[in-house]
């Protein structure tokens, strides 16, 4: 029996750096995806967080793999907004460093830490 189109989320698995970032989107593995992304150590998934900072219902699935990140990289679009204090607390309590920067600058450290193999993931906002 034939089945139909089945849409699944979005996913990529593995560690990639990103190689570019823009245009609503990002660029890895020689695929590029438009939105938000979080890039964790199980791979990038889809993300779409409810405004520029995350809030406790966004970072489920940052909790899940917290055995697995030391450091969390907030990329909070274009500008810099600081993470609420409910948020940091709750990353703190799984042994996560929460860091929010721009969204630039987020890939740029994720990209070094990531070459350095650190525990490391990523929360990124796409930018136009």
């Amino acid at each position: 029996m034939v089945k139909g189109i089945e849409i699944r989320e979005a996913y990529f698995p593995g560690r990639p750096s990103l190689s570019a970032y823009g245009n609503g989107g990002f660029r890895f593995a020689n695929t590029s995806h438009r939105g938000s992304i979080l890039c964790l150590p199980s791979g990038v998934y889809s993300w779409q967080p409810k405004g520029p900072v995350p809030f406790l219902s966004d970072i489920g699935r940052i909790l899940a793999e917290a055995n697995d990140i030391e450091i969390l990289l907030v990329g909070t679009g274009r500008e810099l907004y600081l993470l609420p204090e409910n948020v940091h607390k709750v990353l703190h309590a799984h042994h996560i460093a929460a860091n929010s920067m721009n969204t630039g600058a987020a890939v740029r450290t994720f990209n070094v830490l990531l070459g350095e193999e650190r525990a490391i993931a990523a929360a990124l906002l796409a930018v136009e």
